[in-house]
């Protein structure tokens, strides 16, 4: 109850909020007093913070957020050609919810949030939940050195799984250290680029734990070291472990061995003078943990709310995973956690969230456990658009638009009303 109580003590301070910890506190002080007692129907901690978060949710502010994204997203669309699905939710409740565009250019499918995209990396926070799942378990401890979990990988027990985790590992990156080796045919996939590093130990390209550098071939090994743990294929232990336990029945890790599995999904292109272009496949589509993932707005959405109640690992284990792992300088305001990026307004606060780029899609995707708040916005268009995101957290945080927008005036195009 003490760390729920810290927990809630942390929240932003407004009037609404102060309310919402009072009664919070009052609850843990109530059932602190009468430990043989049940309250409120035998709630647990999770569920009373939560519905304290509920009730701060007001319709009417809901309903005019709701209005302001439809303008935006709406303009995001012509002005920046924006082709995607959108869902945005604060206090537990979604406020707004859209598909824009088509999933496929060539039959005119348009996209609803039902629509699967490419998470590329956002896929990365959905490995590393993974990793927190199995240290729970108690079967690896994040300082482990990966040659305990890999046996014969060529590095040194400084490489551990908290470097990987944190992108601290100076490996190289496999799709570009072992280009010129792999047969381009056929599709990779972890147990090959595994083997392949320890055949050859390709160069580190800096001492391990010395910096912050991000790097797909730490993910990579990552949900190799799932595979041997779990016994079970990474797609296989996704589908039961992730996203069966969030709720989520839209979402797969990609086998190129079965095309078949992207019959409903969006096509990612890239845009060209003559019109969109198919961003193609490649043999890097077989491997897995780096990126790979479909899933659509509402299944993700479903998995923000997992964590958010402790479906997935407990609240105590995504707090070290939402902590800053990196202390330098130049790192420090743009961090990184477990599979999470972090970043520091000015006012001190943290953002968590991920982005995500690969053959034509680009994702956003903001987890705020604060106010039980999300920003879903995935794209199958490699275009600007998203570099807007700053806009859409105004308009949801618009007492914080000055910490958003930097200053700025909200620019003009989008200042206006109207779709």
């Amino acid at each position: 109850m003490k760390r729920l109580i810290d927990y809630m003590l942390h929240l932003p301070k407004t009037p609404k909020i102060i309310g919402a910890i009072s009664i919070c506190i009052l609850v843990g002080l109530l059932a602190a007093s009468h430990p043989t007692q049940s309250f409120f129907h035998n709630k647990s901690r999770i569920e009373l913070r939560n519905d304290s978060l509920a009730s701060l949710y007001n319709p009417e502010v809901a309903k005019q957020k709701s209005i302001k994204l439809d303008t935006f997203f709406h303009k995001l669309k012509s002005l920046y050609g924006f082709n995607g699905a959108v869902l945005v939710a604060q206090y537990g409740k979604i406020i707004y919810k859209k598909g824009f565009g088509y999933s496929n250019y060539f039959t005119k499918s348009n996209i609803n949030t039902h629509t699967p995209f490419q998470l590329a990396s956002v896929s990365k926070q959905f490995t590393a939940v993974a990793i927190m799942q199995l240290k729970e378990k108690g079967l690896l401890n994040y300082d482990d050195p990966i040659y305990k979990h890999i046996p014969g990988f060529p590095y040194d027990s400084s490489l551990s799984i908290r470097s990987l985790l944190t992108h601290r590992s100076g490996l190289p990156d496999y799709g570009y250290s072992l280009d010129k080796i792999y047969d381009k045919k056929v599709p990779l996939t972890n147990q090959k680029v595994v083997e392949l590093m320890v055949r050859l130990k390709p160069q580190i390209d800096y001492r391990p734990n010395a910096k912050f550098s991000y790097n797909n071939t730490n993910y990579m090994l990552l949900a190799f070291i799932v595979e041997k743990l779990s016994g079970m294929n990474f797609r296989e232990y996704a589908k039961k472990n992730l996203f069966e336990a969030a709720g989520m029945s839209e979402s797969f890790v990609y086998d190129p061995m079965h095309p078949e599995m992207l019959r409903t999904a969006a096509t990612g292109y890239v845009p060209r003078r003559g019109g969109p272009v198919v961003s193609e496949f490649n043999h890097l589509d077989g491997v897995t943990g780096d990126k790979g993932i479909y899933s659509t707005v509402e299944d993700l959405y479903h998995w923000d709310t997992a964590l958010n109640e402790e479906k997935l690992v407990k609240f105590s284990t995504l707090e070290e995973a939402f902590t800053p792992q990196h202390t330098s300088p130049k790192v420090l305001p743009k961090n990184y956690g477990f599979g999470w990026r972090l970043a520091q307004l000015d006012n001190g606060e943290w953002l968590t969230y991920h982005t995500g780029w690969w053959h034509g899609f680009k994702n956003y995707y903001l987890h705020n456990p604060k106010d039980n708040s999300a920003i879903i916005i995935l794209g199958n268009m490699a275009n600007h658009a998203l570099s807007k995101v700053n806009i859409v957290q105004s308009i949801l945080y618009p007492e914080k638009a000055n910490l958003f927008l930097k200053g700025e005036a909200l620019p003009a195009e989008f200042a206006q009303g109207g779709n």
